[in-house]
């Protein structure tokens, strides 16, 4: 059990069985089985576009409530190299690849609910989705056109002087610290549309 469960893959692929399974037995005992019309592909979408965001803020997070703050106080210093070596540029793929599947999940599923234009565009009554949209693409853009950029150059990546990542270092982890400030209003909005006025 404990080797099965040592493998991402086998654990996804576990979790995966486990979803069909429970929507088979919800089906059998409660009733209807899933019909795979619209309204249900719109569902599917709305929940990969919540698992991609939840992997996107919860690296975030981590981010700054974890790796950041802690890095510094590792000793002896070049015991940081395991981070930066290894699970920083782990971290930002992921972070990076779940920032851009959450925004193109999130258009998709307005597309598809028929309100992208007026939510983008702060149109009554789904305003309040569109500002939480807006939100979420500017994190999306700082992490691809500022974060990244500037972390590559931190992790040494990116050839710089120790100035050039010392100032990249400062204007990565600021936006970092940016996107985490917008992720409270972005993820109200988001849940406040269907659920609460603003």
């Amino acid at each position: 059990m404990v080797a099965f469960f040592q493998s991402l893959h086998k654990t996804l692929a576990a979790g995966v069985v486990l979803l069909i399974v429970i929507v088979v037995l919800v089906g059998l005992i409660g009733g209807p089985f899933v019909k795979f019309d619209h309204a249900y592909w719109q569902f599917f979408m709305r929940w990969l576009h919540i698992m991609a965001g939840i992997m996107w803020m919860g690296l975030l997070w981590y981010l700054n409530f974890v790796q950041t703050p802690t890095v510094p106080k590792i000793e002896p210093a070049e015991h940081r190299a395991a981070i930066t070596k290894y699970i920083a540029p782990n971290v930002l793929f992921w972070f990076r690849y779940s920032a851009l599947a959450t925004v193109v999940l999130g258009l998709i599923l307005a597309w598809q609910k028929g309100y992208i234009v007026q939510a983008l565009t702060f149109q009554k009554p789904v305003y309040t989705i569109g500002l939480g949209m807006w939100l979420a693409l500017i994190m999306a853009f700082n992490v691809w056109f500022i974060i990244w950029p500037n972390q590559q150059k931190v992790l040494g990546l990116v050839e710089a002087t120790p100035d050039q990542k010392a100032a990249a270092g400062r204007l990565a982890g600021m936006t970092s610290r940016i996107n985490t400030m917008l992720s409270i209003p972005m993820l109200y909005c988001m849940v406040a549309q269907n659920n609460s006025p603003l």
